[in-house]
């Protein structure tokens, strides 16, 4: 039996949204263990779709009952920061820290990385001092005290803990640079292997930005400063965009920032928004409707048609009466923008479309065309309440792991074509048992598009 004392610290039960404002129960986590819980979160896709990732983060955000095993590590509450990170979310992960107070090595550890990387690094630099036993490592110290101006401690506390073997040489290497701006002479240092936000905060300080493309996601915000350059920020932007990290209105503004430089990859994008963006500028319907199917492929392509769609949806509804295949384009873009359309306008009175229409819209459903394919009789079933017996997620929820089985159900929905068709209906099935079903609802719908199918 485990037990607590009544004011025992509780960093699990930290949140930035009441349960009532997420949607959950508050004892979501009720009959499951703290490791069970941190094990799936830690499993969820970053590639997700973007409803999937918005039901996540509020999975994630939530003030809920820790489970009864919960101590004050704060496991739960460090799972749900890293994978918060693992998205590029690095204010609600700052902010969620800062709640349940980064008074631990391992919270204070994560608060100072994150700090770093969203340019507040004078607070954290001053909370180390204030809590000095706290310090992440010896280098962070070294900078700090570098940052406060305090040279002299810092080149002592470098030049000690090289000595001891407590700062890697070539960590050692890349403080003294940071020091003495004399030792730049000498060639540039060894970049490390494992990049941490410490070493890239001190390669940029010595004049030595390092690209973020290969880097974990949390660090491409630092890319969307205008001293990254335009393609450094589009890059950036785009892959905060794909874990809905960022909003479309931002990415947006960069297309329209400037010229393409040169052609393929992110400039092809560029080119092909601008495109479509001046012809509907211009209220040129038939120009608009040729520049709308080079556009939405470009973003398709890029994994970036709903980021599309929410900001072009409603600009292209013009677009209804162009002939070709921009009309449906057009609507489809609308019913990944959220914008519901009228089911009785799908252009060309496409079945599949109009179905898909009643699916946003929350309206009655009837069964799929045949057309629509297995995908969609999946969700129907699972919107209907499926929940076959040989689902991970059913069985959790048969058991009263209610937690458990949502996150696993986010996990399957999360792997988009790789999952099989019946887990796909159990999944939605589970969220709709679990008073979800508006979100499941706009998970089928975006499965159905991104598929191909829809």
């Amino acid at each position: 039996m485990t037990s607590a004392t009544l004011d025992a610290p509780r960093p699990d039960a930290a949140g930035l949204l009441a349960p009532e404002v997420a949607g959950l129960s508050a004892t979501l986590w009720a009959g499951s263990g703290t490791g069970r819980i941190a094990a799936l979160i830690a499993r969820q896709r970053a590639d997700a779709p973007p409803a999937v990732l918005a039901l996540l983060n509020r999975v994630l955000l939530a003030a809920l009952e820790p489970p009864v095993d919960s101590g004050p590590d704060g496991a739960l509450l460090l799972a749900r920061v890293d994978k918060l990170l693992d998205l590029g979310a690095l204010e609600p992960a700052r902010a969620l820290l800062e709640q349940a107070g980064p008074n631990r090595p391992e919270s204070f550890r994560r608060w100072f990385d994150v700090s770093l990387l969203t340019g507040h690094e004078a607070r954290a630099c001053a909370t180390m001092r204030a809590t000095p036993d706290i310090a992440p490592r010896l280098a962070a110290r070294v900078f700090c005290l570098a940052r406060a101006g305090d040279w002299n401690s810092a080149v002592l506390t470098m030049e000690t803990g090289a000595a001891l073997g407590r700062i890697p040489p070539d960590e050692a290497d890349l403080l003294a640079r940071f020091l003495d701006a004399d030792l730049a002479e000498e060639g540039d240092p060894k970049i490390p292997t494992r990049m941490t936000p410490l070493t890239f905060r001190i390669l940029e300080a010595i004049g030595l930005p390092q690209p973020t493309g290969a880097l974990p996601l949390a660090f491409a915000h630092a890319d969307l400063a205008p001293r990254a350059g335009w393609k450094a920020q589009l890059e950036a932007a785009e892959r905060l965009a794909r874990s809905s990290a960022l909003a479309p209105s931002v990415l947006f503004d960069l297309y329209a920032a400037g010229s393409p430089a040169a052609s393929g990859g992110v400039w092809d994008r560029v080119a092909a928004v601008q495109a479509l963006d001046v012809a509907l500028l211009a209220g040129d319907a038939p120009l608009a409707a040729t520049k709308l199917a080079h556009a939405r492929a470009a973003m398709a392509m890029a994994g970036l048609e709903i980021a599309f769609s929410v900001q072009y949806g409603a600009r292209l509804r013009r677009l209804v009466q162009a002939t070709g295949p921009a009309p449906l384009l057009a609507y489809r873009a609308a019913l990944l923008g959220g914008l519901a359309p009228d089911p009785e306008a799908a252009p060309g009175g496409d079945a599949t479309a109009r179905w898909l229409a009643l699916l946003a819209r929350g309206a009655p459903l009837p069964p799929p065309p045949a057309v629509a394919g297995e995908l969609a009789q999946a969700v129907h079933a699972g919107l209907g309440g499926a929940l076959p017996d040989a689902s991970p997620a059913a069985r959790l929820l048969a058991e009263g792991l209610r937690g458990e089985a949502l996150l696993e159900a986010l996990l399957r929905l999360g792997a988009r074509a790789a999952v099989d068709p019946q887990d796909t209906a159990a999944a939605l099935g589970v969220l709709e048992a679990l008073g979800l079903g508006v979100e499941a609802r706009r998970i089928g719908l975006e499965l159905l598009l991104l598929d191909g199918r829809g």
